[in-house]
């Protein structure tokens, strides 16, 4: 068995309430199936400009039950809501983010975002259709020296316990457009993965809310995210 200890937290000077919890690999042995690890949060980002921070309402609780039944984690079983620009947003190894239209960061909350993600967090920008032309902008006044670039469909965010050969799948059909995993890379690793014209969040969703979406597509976009998070307290 693998245990793997992320001290990223910790050697930027935060408190131990902040460090990531003991992750286990998919082997964990029988005789720690009753073993607890400490509970940590996921959360929404809740974002000035007008757009709809608060989509996909169901999602991140869906998401945590797969994933604390699937990959061992020991998430919280709510989703916590945090501000871009709040000292909150350090408690949280994985912070998700979604919507449809305007995004605006201030400098402080630009700055905030960035010790964040620089710090050893990770944020997933998920488009609910319309949320690019918006996010780009405002995603390089957090980091200016990066652009977003494209995930092979080889990379190990799509090699996880769940295997998706072709890369990210596509969940909500939208436009018919090919989904696309982008990511932000400070210094080796993904601190920022953006998926577009995918729909991961409509997929976690509670079965119906969607009535074109199938539980096909939602199977498809649990394992997803659960790859994603597997990926992201563990890279």
């Amino acid at each position: 068995m693998k245990l793997i200890y992320d001290l990223r937290f910790k050697t930027y000077g935060l408190s131990t309430f902040r460090l990531l919890a003991l992750v286990f690999s998919l082997s964990t042995l029988p005789f720690l199936t009753s073993f607890t690890a400490p509970t940590y949060k996921m959360g929404k980002l809740k974002y000035s400009g007008g757009g709809d921070w608060y989509g996909n309402r169901t999602a991140l609780p869906n998401l945590i039950d797969f994933c604390n039944k699937n990959i061992s984690t020991n998430f919280s079983v709510d989703e916590s809501i945090v501000e871009v620009g709040s000292a909150e947003l350090f408690n949280f190894p994985f912070v998700y983010m979604t919507g449809h239209g305007n995004v605006i960061f201030n400098e402080q909350e630009a700055k905030n975002l960035r010790k964040y993600l620089i710090g050893g967090g990770f944020l997933h920008i998920d488009d609910n259709y319309g949320l690019d032309k918006f996010i780009r902008p405002q995603m390089k006044k957090v980091f200016p020296e990066l652009s977003f670039v494209e995930l092979p469909s080889n990379h190990k965010i799509y090699n996880q316990k769940f295997k998706f050969p072709n890369g990210l799948p596509k969940i909500h059909e939208h436009d018919g457009k090919r989904p696309q995993g982008f990511a932000l890379v400070w210094q080796g690793r993904i601190v920022c993965y953006y998926t577009f014209e995918c729909d991961l969040g409509n997929g976690w969703e509670d079965y119906g809310t969607y009535p074109t979406d199938t539980q096909e597509s939602r199977n498809k976009a649990l394992r997803m995210g659960a790859n994603l998070i597997q990926y992201a307290l563990t890279q």
